[in-house]
């Protein structure tokens, strides 16, 4: 399927550009650099892997919750919607 393809490229891309970031932090750390900046790279990583989750989230709402409910499988439908609850309140910590 090709936007899966393309969700999947782009989510890596992302991916490595966090870990970038965080080996940028580790180098701060290294080089003794001010602890407020390094708290500031520490705050974009977490804001970009965040992004990530809602990216994948969304894509998971879009294929497999929804081809539960087209299905009308409700044991399926019950199942999706206590993964998505959990996932939701993971994110909320």
């Amino acid at each position: 399927m090709k936007g899966h393809t393309t969700t999947h490229s782009e989510n890596m891309a992302r991916l490595s550009r966090i870990e970038g970031q965080i080996k940028g932090v580790k180098r701060m750390i290294d080089d003794g650099e001010y602890c407020i900046d390094i708290i500031t790279q520490i705050q974009a990583a977490r804001s970009a892997l965040q992004s990530v989750s809602k990216i994948i989230l969304e894509k998971h709402l879009k294929h497999c919750v929804a081809d539960a409910l087209a299905e009308q499988h409700a044991d399926i439908i019950d199942e999706k919607l206590e993964e998505i609850m959990t996932v939701i309140k993971r994110m909320e910590k």
